[in-house]
């Protein structure tokens, strides 16, 4: 006598793909297929069967065909496997990169999921397929300085209130800040910068869209409140007028002269959408781009010591030129 299946908590029938991955185990095996039947091991109608045969026919593409003096269904032709589930040794290996990418991202939930989901695609490769993982972790390698460990609670979090459209409240000390301060704010997107994650938000008590490092936050809460993001928001378009993390509303045009050694690195990376390179004479090149804000930019500028000379804005040489008498006192 066959064992009938348990129903499932709350009287829920099994879900679609479940389903459809039980039709094509029977169609591969050239087992009956019947939609009253299977309707009644899954807790479904004959019709949501039906249903789940027509997707896997015309969505799918499988060659499925009723044998209507048999009354059941079969595969006309091979089969090699459920098409949900083919991936190609690129893709695994394009995933493998990524997993090995993020892992460097302590204190994101992305590193658990993203490789239990590599794990849950490998395992559903077809047998042909066949690759050594153990000589790939060995290939690849990946090394993050300065990785912000953004914690895990917050993260999820302010990720679900950016969904849910729920007002935030946290305890947040910036930068130039004595002491922490209450913020209580819009969440509109988190970016991940430089191995460091933010948090884009509207803060309606200062009435603008201000930038904060998850690394600063804490006690994050919801306040019960819901808010709508507006529809023009565009968090590429915010991220681009600054340099780094921190945007502006200035249009400020940039550029810097590098000599010969640094130009060759310069070259190499794309450093903002804006960016324009002109070759000089003798290898030197000049470096162009416009910028929102320059806070960030100078820091960047003074990294590169005497391979960089800033041409324009007059303000923001100045600035490098203070920065630079500030620098020398302190080996006086």
């Amino acid at each position: 006598m066959k064992k009938k299946s348990a129903p499932l908590p709350g009287g829920h029938s099994r879900p679609p793909l479940e389903r459809m991955q039980r039709l094509h185990d029977l169609l591969m095996n050239d087992r009956p297929v019947n939609c009253q039947q299977l309707g009644r091991e899954f807790e479904v109608s004959y019709k949501t069967i039906q249903r789940d045969l027509d997707f896997m026919r015309d969505r799918l593409n499988l060659p499925i065909e009723y044998n209507a003096t048999k009354y059941t269904f079969r595969y006309t032709e091979p089969v090699e496997g459920f098409p949900l589930l083919q991936v190609s040794e690129g893709e695994i290996l394009a995933l493998f990169v990524a997993q090995k990418v993020l892992a460097q991202y302590r204190g994101t939930p992305f590193e658990k999921t993203l490789g239990s989901a590599f794990q849950k695609l490998t395992g559903a490769l077809k047998e042909e397929v066949s690759f050594n993982l153990g000589e790939w972790g060995a290939d690849y390698s990946f090394r993050v300085t300065g990785a912000s460990p953004a914690d895990l609670e917050t993260f999820r979090h302010l990720a679900k209130a950016i969904v849910q459209r729920q007002e935030v409240g946290f305890s947040y000390r910036s930068l130039r800040a004595s002491h922490p301060e209450t913020r209580h704010v819009h969440p509109y997107h988190l970016a991940n910068i430089d191995n460091a994650w933010y948090l884009l938000a509207h803060d309606p008590l200062r009435g603008q869209l201000r930038t904060f490092a998850l690394a600063r936050i804490r006690d994050c809460k919801s306040t019960g409140r819901t808010f709508d993001r507006p529809r023009n928001f565009d968090a590429g378009k915010e991220l681009k007028s600054g340099f780094g993390v921190f945007g502006g509303r200035g249009k400020h045009k940039v550029r810097i002269r590098f000599d010969a050694f640094a130009a060759r690195l310069v070259r190499e990376r794309d450093w903002h959408p804006s960016q324009k390179i002109r070759e000089l004479r003798g290898g030197e090149i000049e470096f162009s781009m416009v910028l929102g804000a320059l806070e960030e930019i100078e820091r960047w500028i003074l990294s590169w010591g005497e391979h960089a000379k800033v041409q324009e804005p007059k303000i923001l040489a100045d600035s490098v030129k203070r920065r630079i008498r500030t620098n020398l006192t302190q080996y006086r």
